[in-house]
């Protein structure tokens, strides 16, 4: 199964061998130490290979209870009256779900869950891009996505994506999909990642933010036989990532900080403007602020004040 499409989930797997996920587990870790296979996300990949993204329904069901710690934490960075930018994904939607409450705040973003999430938030204003529709993740993307974001300046992108290195940064498996959330990305003068223990150490084909550029990740606690995704912790936090750890998954409430152990990079702290790659592997620039008039920042300076940290 893992040959023939690059990928499998442990559901899959126990449904397909009629077993229990926690049999399947144990029979993958085997695989995995003799260089069959490699663990990713709930599932398993050919060795030595990027991470293929699965469908939408497996990573909906994927890590659920991490989401679910990791989104709450994430909303509690919110303020009221924010302007910010929220991507795609199963772990944004579980955010957008938690940001109803947020009296003033403006959200802008290309995913139609996202959006769906906070149809009824009376309190909330929801700004969507243009595009062309992914049908497998309900995003916008193409040409017509990126270019509603030009010109667009908010306090913070909140991001998550299919895998998570110090190395490369956040990656995703498409590249519509990775060149919308770099321009997500330019738009903010701070990036939040979110991303559950299954995508530290996962690669993907397509980086969507380096490593530099990231502000903060919020994490769940790796369990104790995931040394890869514990090592990548470490990694990130020594180039400057300020790591929070949802408590949900740590036993207790709130979070666990850890603060990047090497000082903090000037281009991203401070709230100051970041130099983001362009899709096109060029180096980009911030958005020059609120845009021309008619443009969706333009809209935007009209709707909440920017708030700059």
């Amino acid at each position: 199964m893992v040959r023939a499409n690059g990928a499998v989930s442990l559901r899959e797997l126990a449904r397909v061998v009629q077993t229990s996920e926690v049999t399947v587990r144990r029979d993958v870790r085997a695989l995995e130490a003799e260089g069959l296979l490699d663990r990713r996300h709930g599932g398993a990949v050919l060795p030595g290979g990027f991470t293929r993204e699965s469908g939408f329904p497996q990573r909906a069901m994927a890590a659920t209870a991490e989401k679910t710690a990791i989104a709450e934490y994430a909303a509690g960075l919110v303020r009221e009256g924010e302007a910010i930018v929220v991507g795609a994904g199963t772990t944004t939607q579980e955010l957008a779900r938690r940001l109803a409450r947020v009296p003033g705040l403006t959200v802008v973003t290309n995913s139609l869950l996202v959006a769906q999430a906070l149809a009824h938030a009376n309190r909330v204003e929801v700004v969507m891009t243009g595009g062309t529709l992914r049908g497998s993740n309900y995003a916008l993307v193409g040409s017509g996505a990126e270019q509603s974001l030009l010109g667009l300046r908010v306090s913070r992108a909140f991001l998550s994506g299919a895998g998570l290195t110090a190395d490369r940064g956040l990656s995703t498996s498409n590249m519509l999909a990775a060149s919308v959330d770099r321009a997500l990305v330019r738009a903010a003068s701070e990036v939040v990642v979110l991303a559950d223990h299954g995508k530290l150490g996962a690669e993907t084909a397509f980086q969507t933010v380096p490593t530099e550029v990231i502000s903060h990740l919020v994490t769940n606690q790796p369990p104790p036989d995931q040394e890869r995704a514990a090592a990548e912790l470490d990694a990130l936090s020594a180039q400057g990532v300020r790591i929070s750890v949802a408590g949900a998954s740590c036993g207790k409430p709130g979070a666990v900080e850890r603060e990047p152990r090497s000082p903090e990079r000037p281009e991203q702290r401070g709230g100051r403007e970041v130099p983001v790659p362009s899709p096109r592997g060029g180096a980009g620039h911030p958005g020059p602020g609120l845009g021309a008039p008619g443009s969706l920042g333009q809209r935007l300076s009209d709707l909440a004040p920017t708030r700059r940290r």
